[in-house]
């Protein structure tokens, strides 16, 4: 590949090599989605969890309140539903930094992924605040419900003393009407593997094309002016 006409051998040699790569790590990437597609949709929710939600337009203030069912959460019941487990509420006191920034893109990306998904964002802690916050983030489409009961512990983001996780669940609504479980995945892989998430938001990917990568950097809630 020769992009300007002008590298040296060198630089084309490692550009190749890394084009190679870059083709190896996307037929990667879509054999594992194969392997994800490949999981059955014959596990039903047992438990009646229940969730707490607000009125759908954020800007419209917090009330009322309304209480409902995991099924419930089934906008469409033709489309799966994701849930993405916000590190929010018990001993998470402040909204994640870094979920924050996942959920700055999700805000945007929601009029496309509604066509395919009933998406929400899933948080232990109190809703007015959250919502308050939404609005401080300028968030204008993102659904918001509040875990009720031990549904975030019992597939693994939240500890016995109620630390919070990061993590996405799917779950499909099969024809009795029962919710089933179909996928859970979190940002703590295995021991010291902290980065099964990144695919989830595109500021990582950018950063890794740059000559210093992402390094340590971590988002802020606020950045300086």
């Amino acid at each position: 590949m020769n992009l300007l006409g002008n590298e040296s051998e060198a630089y084309r040699k490692l550009r190749e090599e890394l084009r190679e790569a870059e083709i190896a790590l996307k037929l990667q990437r879509e054999a594992v989605a194969e392997l994800r597609r490949r999981l059955p949709l014959d596990t039903p929710v047992e438990v009646e969890h229940r969730f707490r939600e607000g009125p759908k337009d954020l800007a419209a203030g917090d009330a009322p309140l309304r209480d409902l069912n995991l099924a419930g959460l089934f906008r469409d019941p033709a489309k799966p539903l994701v849930l993405v487990h916000f590190m929010y509420g018990k001993k998470q006191s402040e909204p994640c930094p870094m979920c924050t920034m996942w959920a700055d893109g999700y805000d945007g990306a929601l009029p496309h992924l509604q066509q395919h998904v009933n998406f929400a964002v899933c948080i232990a802690g109190e809703l007015a605040p959250f919502r308050a916050y939404a609005r401080e983030r300028g968030w204008r489409n993102l659904r918001v419900v509040q875990s009720q009961d031990g549904f975030k512990r019992e597939l693994g983001f939240e500890a016995d003393d109620g630390v919070q996780m990061p993590g996405v669940s799917v779950f499909t609504l099969g024809g009795d009407g029962r919710p089933r479980h179909f996928y859970s995945g979190g940002a703590l892989q295995a021991e010291g593997q902290f980065r099964g998430m990144d695919l989830l938001s595109p500021v990582w990917n950018f950063l890794d094309l740059t000559p210093a990568g992402r390094g340590d950097w971590f988002p802020q809630r606020r950045y300086p002016a």
